[in-house]
C-alpha cells in the first residue's frame, strides 16, 4: 500500500507528497476552468499515469526478453467532455519505439501497454486510441 498525502494550497493548487520517497508534485486547475494552467491539472496527471504505466509495464516486458527500449516514447492527448458532467472524454496515445523488433515483440509491446493497470483501471466510457509506431517511424514528425 503507499499513501500520498495531499494538502489544498489555495487559489485551485494542492501539493502531493508521495510517503515512501517524499517526492512532491504540485497541481493546478486548467485555465479552462478558474486555474491559472500553472502546472499539472488532476485530469493531466491521469493522462500522464497512462502514458508512463504503459510504457513502464512495455519496459518490464523488453527487459525480461532483452530488448532494448532506448530512446521510447509516449505522447498522450487528453480531451475533456464538452458538455455533461466535466470529465476525460479521450485520451489519445502514440507510443514510439525506435528499435527494430519482429512482429512477436511488437506484439508483446503492443499488450503489455495495453494491459497495464492504469489503461485497465480507467472507465470504459474513456476512448483510448493506441497508436505504435516502431522502428524508422517512430522518427516520424506527427503525433497523436
Amino acid at each position: 500500500m503507499v499513501k500520498i498525502q495531499i494538502r489544498y494550497a489555495g487559489d485551485l493548487r494542492c501539493h502531493a507528497t508521495h510517503g515512501p520517497s517524499s517526492v512532491t508534485l504540485s497541481t493546478d486547475a486548467p485555465v479552462d476552468n478558474q486555474g491559472r494552467g500553472e502546472s499539472f491539472s488532476p485530469t493531466d496527471l491521469v493522462a500522464t499515469a497512462l502514458g508512463s504505466c504503459m510504457l513502464t509495464i512495455m519496459g518490464i516486458v523488453a527487459r525480461r526478453h532483452g530488448w532494448d527500449l532506448s530512446g521510447a516514447g509516449v505522447e498522450v492527448e487528453k480531451s475533456m467532455v464538452a458538455t455533461g458532467v466535466r470529465r476525460i472524454g479521450s485520451l489519445g496515445v502514440v507510443i514510439r519505439v525506435p528499435a527494430n523488433l519482429d512482429a512477436a515483440a511488437r506484439a508483446a509491446l503492443e499488450n503489455a501497454a495495453h494491459t497495464c493497470p492504469v489503461h485497465k483501471s480507467l472507465h470504459p466510457d474513456i476512448q483510448i486510441p493506441v497508436r505504435f509506431l516502431f522502428g524508422a517511424a517512430a522518427h516520424a514528425t506527427d503525433t497523436v
